[in-house]
């Protein structure tokens, strides 16, 4: 029995791969490591990894659509790994249920970093008290036919159980705990997110966006040139 995180990476690039578990393996992660997508599904459903990192161009089944794969039967914690910045690369991976995208070459440290900060989200999603009182004010909060238990962490809407993803949980906390007020996208990826420094903000607009699906189109309104905000 171990305590270790254990880490589905799947990698096509022999080099790539066996750097970067050897890298996370330093860093105290258990590392299971494959080099295409159907042999990374295999694993993580023998598994049940606490984290997955997948790249998006990897053979036989490509990281976006593992990634759905993975998001139809867990809320495990993604990030998705890509060669390239394009836009469609990263709005690709966020739509198909990721957390977070680390763009290659990656520095070490950096990817240890993005990962310990996704885990945290996790825990907090999945915490209890303590956790979300760091976040939005205990007990049930309702927004029109939205309700949100910060103690049991169950989001419904009209009745029915929402089902979310770890950082989308972040996310709703973080609205939840200002409602009305304008929360810019730096203020977002910097609470949820928890960079330190300017991040790519396209992780917000499309996590907002995914929020809004599933928990009402005009809940969380746009304000051109500031951010977002939940309606009160």
């Amino acid at each position: 029995m171990t305590d270790q995180t254990h880490v589905l990476f799947v990698e096509d690039d022999d080099v790539i791969r066996e750097a970067t578990q050897l890298a996370l393996e330093r860093d105290g992660f258990a590392v299971t490591a494959m080099p295409d997508g159907l042999s990374g599904l295999e694993a993580f459903r023998a598994d049940r990894p606490d984290i997955a990192l997948l790249d998006v161009m990897v053979p036989g089944l490509d990281g976006v659509s593992l990634c759905r794969s993975i998001r139809d039967e867990s809320m495990v914690p993604v990030i998705m790994l890509s060669a390239r910045a394009d836009a469609i690369d990263v709005v690709l991976g966020l739509e198909a249920g990721a957390d977070d995208y680390v763009t290659k070459p990656f520095d070490g440290a950096v990817l240890v970093a993005r990962i310990r900060a996704v885990l945290r989200r996790f825990a907090r999603a999945n915490g209890g008290r303590e956790e979300a009182e760091a976040v939005a004010p205990t007990g049930a909060l309702a927004f029109g036919e939205l309700e949100i238990d910060t103690v049991g962490m169950e989001v419904r809407r009209a009745g029915t159980p929402v089902a979310l993803t770890p950082t989308e949980m972040r996310l709703l906390l973080e609205f939840s705990s200002a409602p009305g007020t304008v929360l810019s996208r730096d203020r977002l990826l910097e609470r949820v997110w928890e960079y330190g420094w300017g991040g790519d903000t396209r992780v917000v607009d499309v996590h907002v966006q995914r929020l809004r699906g599933k928990i009402g189109q005009d809940r969380i309104e746009t304000v051109r040139g500031f951010g977002y905000k939940l309606k009160a």
